[in-house]
């Protein structure tokens, strides 16, 4: 069984072309506006870079990290092809130093594929890579997606060159998610590809607390978009460094 995203990275945006990655930006564009963040801004856990390609076409000087190498192949290859500019880098948001930046944003999951106990350390580097006064903005998928929606149920998506399996499996504190890929060849025929992702059940209160311990003014969380937090699919924490 691969690691996450080993196969998946090619494929991820083209599967989750439906998620609203338009309107997704946009949300994140008004935001930073608002809070007066800078320029100059880190995507943790980039994927493949769609978020840090529209900030960039936005004017931003973007910086883009993720674990995976697949995923950060694929993000270079799509950048360079709309002619952006944007520094990929290989790092882990655990033990994250790339320097200092305005904002960090990390859309979509980031914080799940984190273990709670590795938490403190993921939010203090991210504290250290922020300039005084600077953005700190990232969702999870919430308690409530991943018990009442994600636990045990299975997705699918077949496409013409490529067929997505997930089997979802729930724990105590997480969820275990095996992915098979169908990749049809040149020839017509297909490759069979496993990996196995985990995402931790995170509770908004335990993360409020660790981030004000990392030294962040939590100033709102709110669910996908903006929308109330209550039974919304993901929460948004927006804070500051003081």
């Amino acid at each position: 069984m691969a690691k996450a995203y080993e196969y998946l990275g090619k494929w991820f945006e083209r599967l989750n072309d439906d998620c609203g990655y338009e309107q997704w930006s946009q949300y994140f564009l008004t935001g930073l506006r608002s809070l007066g963040a800078g320029e100059r801004g880190l995507e943790v856990g980039c994927g493949s870079g769609a978020f840090s390609r529209a900030l960039s076409r936005a004017g931003y000087d973007m910086t883009a990290c993720d674990i995976s190498a697949p995923m950060l192949s694929e993000g270079m290859r799509l950048a360079r092809e709309q002619g952006l500019h944007i520094r990929f880098v290989q790092a882990d948001a655990v033990t994250l130093s790339l320097g200092t930046f305005d904002f960090l944003i990390a859309p979509n999951d980031c914080y799940n594929y984190i273990p709670p106990q590795k938490l403190p350390s993921a939010f203090r580097h991210a504290f250290r890579s922020l300039k005084k006064g600077g953005i700190f903005w990232f969702d999870i998928s919430s308690e409530y997606k991943l018990r009442e929606k994600i636990a045990d149920n299975v997705f699918a998506d077949d496409r013409d060159e490529v067929t997505y399996l997930v089997f979802n499996h729930l724990l105590a504190d997480r969820v275990e998610m095996d992915v098979t890929l169908f990749v049809r060849r040149v020839d017509g025929a297909f490759d069979r590809f496993d990996e196995r992702h985990t995402q931790y059940i995170h509770t908004a209160a335990s993360l409020a607390g660790q981030l004000e311990a990392a030294g962040f003014c939590v100033e709102r969380t709110e669910g996908h978009l903006g929308e109330d937090a209550g039974k919304s699919d993901r929460i948004n924490f927006i804070c500051r460094k003081p």
